[in-house]
């Protein structure tokens, strides 16, 4: 077998090759981080037997995501190790030394060690384009809640009476169309009442009528708002940024849902988990391999309870630790709490709890922790959801 390290850099990587007996077959060598680079290094492993390779490289955050999708899809057999069983194997060393070409031997070495290996699939891939949508929309979330609270700011300053004549808020298209076009009391109050009514009827759906219209009309010239032309720019342009986040979550959310209806995973069998939050959950967990016991990955999603203990006091109830992945975390809580929705046994569990004294989102955690178990068994064992 032929062992091929890789050390992962930003503009450039290396490479060494070594044999299952130690010897070097391939000093290091540097390449670049382009396509000129990757055909490169595909022509130098073409010389060596290229059925007998496996190539190694440390996960190092997103710098060699591009080398791993090219590797994969030229037929290459690859590893992503972990950073701290190539920084155990490097600590063994004599001398103390760390260079990207000799970083490379000690990725094929620890590579060479491995009892077994998990070489990254097409499945794989996906699960990373699941992860990074899943993150990328979270972010997304965050800045449009932002932006609803900046608009809220603005149009209490500009027209402080508009949220008590539209009871369900300030964020739908009717106001958001409304505002648009007229930012101001005084330019509402101006408006044509056909076109005001039009307005408010197609952005509404026919909801609002021509009454509402008229109210609306009359509400604004009585309005103690600001008439002030840099509000009315802030909430035209704050809307105008928060229709783009729409747009682009739209997006996301479609994509994510392509690459969960293509793969059918088993997790779609659990009542309450959706296509989105089925893919961020998969998304994080990643390759369920890497977890060999459930309170692993109950540990990884930072639901597993916090340990406080000092001679023979212990606490006996804790908070839960929060620690690894916060988006995974979220998922899964909110994925209990509709599971809770739809099933018995999950719901008599959450009844449990808040008959303990325990919080709602107490009781959601430890519905997320008996989530995470069957989501486990159904991962590894390839099976549907059922607790009967």
């Amino acid at each position: 077998m032929i062992y091929v390290g890789i050390d992962i850099a930003k503009l450039n990587h290396f490479a060494s090759a070594i044999s299952s007996d130690g010897e070097i077959l391939m000093e290091p060598f540097q390449f670049s981080n382009d396509a000129d680079g990757f055909h490169m290094l595909v022509s130098r492993l073409d010389s060596l037997e290229s059925d007998n390779i496996i190539i190694g490289l440390e996960s190092t955050a997103h710098y060699g995501d591009n080398l791993v999708r090219y590797l994969v899809a030229s037929s290459f057999n690859v590893c992503v190790l972990n950073p701290i069983k190539t920084s155990s194997m490097r600590k063994n060393n004599i001398r103390k030394t760390k260079t990207d070409k000799v970083d490379t031997y000690i990725i094929a070495k620890t590579l060479m060690m491995q009892d077994s290996y998990r070489f990254v699939t097409f499945y794989d891939l996906d699960l990373m384009d699941l992860k990074q949508l899943g993150r990328f929309r979270q972010k997304a979330i965050k800045q449009r809640t932002r932006l609803k609270i900046q608009l809220t700011s603005y149009v209490d300053q500009a027209f402080p009476e508009l949220q008590y004549f539209f009871k369900s808020g300030l964020h739908h298209k009717a106001v958001y169309a409304l505002l648009k076009e007229a930012p101001s009391p005084q330019n509402i109050a101006s408006m044509h009442m056909t076109h005001l009514s039009h307005l408010l009827t197609t952005a509404s759906h026919g909801h609002f009528k021509k009454e509402q219209a008229n109210e609306l009309r009359v509400l604004a010239r009585k309005s103690v708002g600001a008439n002030d032309s840099a509000l009315s720019i802030q909430i035209t342009q704050t809307i105008a940024q928060i229709e783009l986040l729409d747009g682009q979550l739209k997006k996301v959310e479609t994509e994510m849902t392509e690459i969960m209806k293509f793969h059918d995973s088993v997790i779609m069998t659990i009542p309450g988990i959706g296509y989105i939050n089925g893919g961020i959950i998969l998304g994080e967990i990643g390759d369920i391999h890497r977890f060999s016991t459930p309170s692993k990955l109950l540990a990884f999603a930072g639901l597993d309870p916090s340990v406080y203990q000092s001679g023979n006091f212990q606490v006996r109830r804790t908070r839960m630790s929060k620690r690894g992945s916060r988006v995974l975390r979220y998922a899964l809580i909110n994925a209990a709490h509709n599971v809770v929705k739809n099933n018995a046994t999950f719901k008599a569990y959450y009844d449990k709890k808040m008959a303990e004294g325990r919080t709602h989102y107490n009781a959601l955690g430890h519905c997320a922790g008996k989530l995470v178990r069957v989501i486990w068994k159904m991962l590894t064992d390839e099976v549907e959801f059922n607790l009967d």
